[in-house]
């Protein structure tokens, strides 16, 4: 489940809550200005949510193309997963391809088309980009602004089906009312059109993620790592 990164009660708060609902591994998103604070209490929390695994994700939120560049360099050896939002038709381009980048946040985010395109769709499968479409979106709009939306993730899920990008699902809840329970969250992607297994592989692929940065140091290129001799 991913969360909104807010101050150590308020994610301790959302972390005990999304136990309740079935959650067990919960990613804390922050932006680069508040990422660095963040790592000082997050041992802290790993030993209050003992029987729940958590992990971090920076979140960047770009005003232009070079700032994602400069951004992402500084930080992709101190984080596990580094995720750009998206909306500018600009910015998706350059993070989809960035083989140094992990997720496109929201690539529709304040536009009336799904931000993505044959094109880009290439790009992110070709750099293992994976694309985040998030539930709070559909939750906190209505009529046909929620309409929109919808209509844009069945757009993605028609690229992601024809190109094999990687796709995430994300809560995105900044706080206990935003959080909705395993099934519940399966079932409103599956009711606007992805298969069963689409979701459980959606719902997977962040491990994938998390797993290839911590070798990250090892690997030379795609498909390409340093293995010890003694192996």
């Amino acid at each position: 489940m991913n969360i909104k990164g807010n101050t150590f009660e308020n994610n301790l708060e959302l972390a005990i809550e999304a136990k309740k609902y079935g959650w067990n591994h919960i990613n804390f998103s922050y932006n680069q200005d508040n990422f660095k604070n963040s790592l000082e209490f997050k041992e802290d929390l790993k030993e209050e949510l003992n029987d729940i695994s958590i992990d971090y994700t920076l979140e960047i939120k770009p005003k232009n193309v070079n700032e994602i560049r400069k951004i992402s360099k500084k930080f992709r050896d101190k984080v596990n997963c580094i995720s750009v939002v998206g909306g500018d038709l600009k910015i998706n381009r350059a993070v989809c391809e960035n083989i140094q980048l992990d997720v496109l946040s929201r690539p529709y985010l304040k536009r009336k088309d799904s931000g993505l395109n044959q094109v880009l769709a290439k790009e992110a499968f070709r750099n293992n980009v994976a694309v985040e479409l998030v539930f709070k979106d559909i939750l906190n709009s209505y009529l046909s602004h929620r309409a929109k939306i919808i209509s844009n993730f069945k757009d993605i899920y028609t690229l992601h089906r024809k190109f094999n990008f990687p796709l995430i699902l994300s809560s995105r809840a900044k706080d206990i009312f935003d959080i909705r329970s395993v099934n519940d969250f399966k079932a409103f992607f599956i009711a606007t059109g992805l298969s069963k297994e689409e979701v459980l592989k959606a719902m997977a692929y962040p491990k994938e993620i998390l797993d290839y940065n911590r070798d990250r140091k090892n690997l030379l290129f795609k498909g390409v790592r340093v293995v010890n001799n003694e192996a």
